[in-house]
């Protein structure tokens, strides 16, 4: 999914049917032009795709998404890392770009879709009951998860890659279109470097950082 276009190639339905509305509104009577053209700039708003300065230090990981950190715990992850972790939870409003990112370089390992219910994703609980995708990474050193979870608006999750691809740090591999949350689980030996509360950007953030023990 590397994409160089300003806006996510997933939006070209949306754009489409409302830029068609649109000019039959403006045709017909230009007032009630004013709803889908509000919504198409909204759509092309919420579908951006900015460029991003992926930091070039080996040693990191950067932020899967836009956000603000909701929760940072320590769990048992049992799919992928099956050991204690560090999971990062990071809540996407309707503002934020709903790209998610490849934390670290590697190759993805493990896929799963559960589905679940799309109660609000700021909730605590959504983690768990939501409808959610399972990305694992994996490099020489390293594996980690990011979980990209629906959430009340958000209604579809979109994945494009498959087990055995090779991502870069920083790399687009899906969006969760209206509203989400997303989460980030590494080993207990990452250093974590954000704190609850905090605005990341998706690419850019360092979320954390490889100790001596790698």
């Amino acid at each position: 999914m590397k994409q160089s276009f300003i806006i996510a190639s997933d939006a070209a339905p949306y754009l489409a049917v409302l830029g068609i509305l649109t000019a039959i509104a403006l045709y017909v009577f230009p007032p009630v032009a004013l709803l889908p053209g509000i919504l198409l700039l909204f759509v092309a708003f919420f579908f951006r795709n900015p460029k991003r300065r992926i930091p070039s230090d080996e040693g990191v990981l950067v932020s899967p998404a836009d956000g603000t950190v909701m929760d940072i715990s320590e769990i048992y992850e049992d799919r992928f890392l099956k050991s204690r972790a560090v999971k990062v939870t990071i809540f996407l409003s309707i503002f934020n770009v709903h790209l998610n990112r490849s934390p670290i370089s590697g190759t993805v390992k493990y896929r799963s879709y559960r589905p679940g219910k799309m109660i609000p994703a700021f909730k605590s609980h959504a983690s768990e009951i939501n409808e959610r995708n399972y990305v694992g990474i994996e490099n020489d050193i390293l594996k980690v998860m990011v979980i990209q979870i629906t959430g009340f608006i958000a209604r579809r999750i979109v994945c494009c890659v498959e087990n055995n691809d090779t991502l870069s740090r920083g790399d687009l591999f899906g969006l969760i279109k209206f509203g989400s949350c997303t989460e980030l689980i590494v080993p207990t030996d990452v250093h974590i470097l954000v704190a609850k509360g905090q605005k990341v950007v998706g690419g850019e953030t360092v979320i954390g950082r490889l100790t001596d023990e790698h």
